[in-house]
């Protein structure tokens, strides 16, 4: 595996722990937070602190395994999309204030995709040698 692929599927891995610890205890800043100045229940954050910890295994795995690459890759797009799609969402809007924009999340959402991007370059210009 390329050592920059490697390297990148392994800042994925640190990304999410970051964000599941986040998530366990409630701090709510960008870039590990997406919607961190919205209402929300304690109990959901730890729920998605346990479920983040799925994409810690998926990237540890598909660093150690080129196989496994794709469906980190694969998750990881749908994860943008999923996020993209909330942001459009009236659901969303209905507990922003007027002063709240949905600029940061679309923000923290291309970051996101733009990793995506990044990975998905490496991957497919690796060489099978």
């Amino acid at each position: 595996m390329p050592r920059l692929l490697r390297f990148g599927l392994l800042a994925c891995v640190a990304y999410f722990v970051c964000m599941a610890i986040a998530h366990f205890f409630g701090i709510k800043v960008p870039i590990l937070y997406v919607y961190y100045d919205t209402p929300f229940y304690a109990y959901q954050d730890k729920i998605i602190s346990f479920a983040v910890l799925s994409y810690v295994g998926l990237f540890y795995a598909a660093s150690r395994d080129i196989k496994v690459v794709p469906i980190a890759l694969t998750v990881l797009g749908l994860t943008a999309l999923g996020l993209a799609s909330v942001n459009m969402t009236d659901t969303l809007a209905s507990v922003l204030t007027e002063e709240q924009s949905t600029w940061p999340y679309w923000a923290q959402t291309g970051i996101i995709a733009g990793l995506w991007v990044i990975l998905t370059v490496l991957y497919l210009r690796r060489s099978d040698t």
